[in-house]
This record gives C-alpha cells, structure tokens and sequence, in this order.
C-alpha cells in the first residue's frame, strides 16, 4: 500500500486540467512519500476527458476514471476512494481554488494522530452575497444539528486515514458531512486553516439551488448520527407529541359523557355537543399530522436505500472507463 493517494472530482475543467497536474505533481514530488493522483471525470461534456488521459500519460502516478454520466460530487469521490490505495486519502477541488502546497500540513496533522483533518477557508476568495454568506449559515447549521463543530464544511480539501474512508458509505450530498459521519465511528477531527485562491477559469458548479438538497440530507445525517440504531426513540417522541394531547383531549370528552350521563350541568352538555366543535380546528392538526408522516418515511427510505446498495454491494456510480497512462 502506498502512502497517499489524492483525490479529485472533475466536472467541465478542460481549462483547469493541465494547471491541476502539475501543481499536484509539483506538491507531491517535495513530500518524503510514496504517492498517487486519482482523478475522476464526472460525466465532463467539454474536453476534459481527453486532456486527463493526456496528462495520465505524463504523469507516472496517476490515474484517471471517467464516470457514464454526471452522477455528481459525492458519486465521483466514492468512485475515487474505491479506486485508490494510499494509507491516507486527500480530498481537493479541480477548479485550483484549493492550494496542493497546503497537502503536507493535513499530513502533519495526520501523523499527529488525527484521523480526518479539515481544511478551513479562512481567507475565502469569494463573492460574500452569493457564496460566503450562505456558507457561514450552512456551516453554523450543519454545527448545531451535527454536533461536530466545524468553520467550513464546504471545503474540498481533506485528509482522512484509510480506515474512516472504507467505513463510510455516501449517497445523495454526504461527501460535505465525512467530518461528522467520521465522528459517529469515533474518529478524532482536527481543522486547520488552509489557503483559499481566486478561480481563474470556468465557472462555479455550486449554487444557492444545492441548498434545499443539502438541508435534506442534513436531516438525514442527524438521523443516522442520533437514532440509526433505535428509530424507535425518534418516532416515539413523534407519536409523543400528537398522543399527549390526543389523549388529554379524548379524556376530557370521555369525563364530559359520563357526567352528562349522570346529570352534569351546561359544561358537560356542551362538550358532549360535537356539532359546536367545527373541523377547521382538526384541519391544522392533520396537515402537520401528515407533514410528519412524509418526513418519517423519507427517513425509513434512507435507510432501506441503504440497505438496498449495501446488501448488493451496489455502487452509487457507473464507471465508463479507466486509464493509467503508459507511462
């Protein structure tokens, strides 16, 4: 087994491919290390493609995957975690906004004794509005729900021990949650401050549209996190808070039948009285009755989805093509 093995998704970055390489390449050949570059082409429409299996001839260390179609981030770095060898595994972005000199002070950490080290982007170099703003929000959140408090989840660029990696299955936007699912398993989290630059080609991938899909899945990760093992504990303190009052209020018309059935005055009578107790008071109930039903059974799909890829040993990802150059 080697010693490190870098890993990055791709996505319509033909003007960034070759830039990618050689910093890479040029960081890695300084470290007292045996290494390796997986990239994974996730579905690219541009050229791409063309230009990894250029540079997979170049480069002796490196490996490139090209995915059927776009099956997304989080598809695209399962793909290169099951594709590569190293004792540990770095995580970085193709668009050069992560900076590959900031590889060996993950390392450091690493040998440090932490299993997943995580990069902050304090010096972030984006539009505040649109991209730093909806960040810090996101991670603020992310922080409270998970329990694992990070500055930035979002950023690519991680290192994580063999051993964390291969526990982990990931589905749907999981890829931004490794730190927290890290910490379910027991892994120590160390976060350290790490370059951020100014993209110089291409445009974003990322969006404000993501967000709905990541809140979703954020949900889910505090499902697995808390009650994956004893749903029962969820549900029950569901039920809990309809079956209180359920049941407070079926008693109070229960006692108002027995006591008009036993002479009770007006205040019995009137309880007893349906017709005075319109279902507009009812509606309000149901809708959140049923709100909660859905979110329970998207919870319940979760795990049978999981159950359904891990009993298979299915992939969440279709692999086209792989390409080791002949160097």
């Amino acid at each position: 087994m080697i010693d490190v093995s870098v890993i990055a998704p791709v996505y319509n970055e033909e003007e960034n491919v070759d830039l990618l390489c050689e910093a890479l390449f040029s960081a890695l050949a300084k470290l007292d290390r045996t290494y390796e570059v997986v990239l994974v082409d996730d579905g690219s429409s541009d050229s791409t493609w063309p230009k990894l299996k250029a540079n997979a001839d170049k480069y002796k260390h490196l490996t490139v995957l090209r995915l059927r179609r776009n099956f997304g981030q989080t598809a695209a770095m399962s793909a290169g975690f099951h594709a590569s060898r190293g004792k540990v595994v770095v995580t970085i972005d193709a668009d050069l906004q992560n900076d590959p000199e900031d590889i060996p002070k993950l390392l450091a950490r690493i040998d440090a004794g932490a299993d997943v080290v995580s990069g902050w982007r304090k010096d972030r170099k984006d539009t505040f509005i649109n991209r730093r703003l909806p960040s810090i929000l996101a991670n603020a959140l992310i922080s409270k729900i998970t329990g694992v408090f990070l500055h930035d989840y979002g950023c690519t660029l991680k290192a994580y021990r063999r051993e964390v990696v291969e526990r982990l299955h990931l589905y749907g936007e999981m890829h931004r949650f490794i730190p927290a699912l890290a910490s379910w398993i027991g892994a120590e989290l160390e976060e350290v401050p790490v370059n951020h630059r100014e993209r110089r080609f291409g445009k974003s991938k990322y969006g404000i549209s993501r967000t709905f899909r990541v809140v979703l899945d954020l949900m889910t990760v505090k499902f697995l996190l808390r009650y994956s093992t004893h749903p029962i504990q969820m549900f029950g303190k569901v039920g809990a808070f309809f079956g209180v009052p359920g049941f407070l209020v079926l008693s109070i018309l229960v006692c108002g039948h027995i006591a008009y059935f036993f002479g009770g005055g007006p205040i019995s009578a009137e309880l007893v009285d349906m017709s005075k107790r319109p279902m507009w008071v009812i509606t309000p109930f149901m809708l959140i009755l049923f709100f909660m039903q859905f979110l329970s059974m998207g919870l319940l799909a979760e795990i049978q989805i999981r159950t359904y890829h891990e009993s298979q040993d299915k992939p969440i990802y279709v692999l086209k093509e792989k390409y080791s150059g002949q160097a």
